[in-house]
């Protein structure tokens, strides 16, 4: 059965789109959790990560690294993280996928030890000894 609301990602508009290839797009986040928070998107619509082919794949990442390069010269941020998340149970609110480039700057967070360990909050921090 499907949706009759059309997916926000194969709808985008193309001003949206800061960078493509013949196969994904990337864009600046709505939601930015930072400043240059950038989505790379495949063209297909496709859910998982894990459903995407070689191509696909590879498409991604070279956007992936193509937006990397462009934020060290535009942001100059410190680090970055980088996610997916696939399926439902994992936060995926977006039936279409898409990976975070988040760019990260000293001191955005008072300790970003755990990084993408804190989805799960009471598992994130093994450092401690809590």
């Amino acid at each position: 059965m499907h949706s009759a609301t059309p997916c926000v990602f194969c709808a985008l508009s193309a001003a949206r789109i800061i960078d493509s290839n013949a196969l994904a797009i990337a864009i600046r986040d709505g939601f930015p959790v930072s400043p240059g928070h950038t989505l790379i998107i495949p063209r297909r619509h496709v859910g998982s990560f894990f459903a995407i082919t070689d191509e696909e794949r590879a498409a991604m990442l070279a956007l992936l690294d193509r937006a990397k390069h462009a934020l060290d010269e535009e942001a100059a941020p410190d680090a970055y993280n980088i996610g997916i998340n696939d399926g439902a149970a994992a936060g995926q609110t977006v039936a279409h996928l898409h990976m975070h480039l988040i760019p990260r700057y000293a001191g955005d967070l008072p300790d970003p030890r755990g990084g993408v360990r804190w989805i799960i909050p009471g598992k994130a921090d093994y450092w401690s000894g809590r």
